[in-house]
């Protein structure tokens, strides 16, 4: 079956790159409900209610940073759409890790 790159079989993929479809990580694009999570969390933290309107917009932007993100680490090692969702998390990841002073 498919590789990393979630449950779509390689054969798959490689038809939609080479018909200019867009093919980008579930990871990121499961990202929108971890996204509209936080900002729930950061409405209560606060006793905020934001209409669904500003939530759409927050949540917008949010996913339009992990696209740009994702896109620009692609651009940068060379590779798909895909990938470089799966490398923009890794170095955010390491970065949060050094940050903490875990290594």
């Amino acid at each position: 079956m498919g590789d990393a790159l979630e449950d779509c079989p390689n054969r798959a993929v490689e038809h939609f790159h080479a018909h200019g479809v867009v093919f980008g990580n579930g990871k990121a694009a499961n990202a929108g409900g971890v996204a509209v999570s936080g900002l729930e969390m950061s409405q209560n933290r606060v006793g905020l209610q934001w209409s669904r309107a500003e939530v759409e917009a927050r949540l917008e932007e949010i996913m339009r940073s992990i696209y740009a993100t994702s896109k620009a680490a692609a651009s940068e090692y060379g590779t798909t759409l895909a990938a470089g969702a799966n490398i923009a998390a890794f170095l955010k990841v390491g970065e949060a890790v050094l940050a903490q002073g875990a290594v």
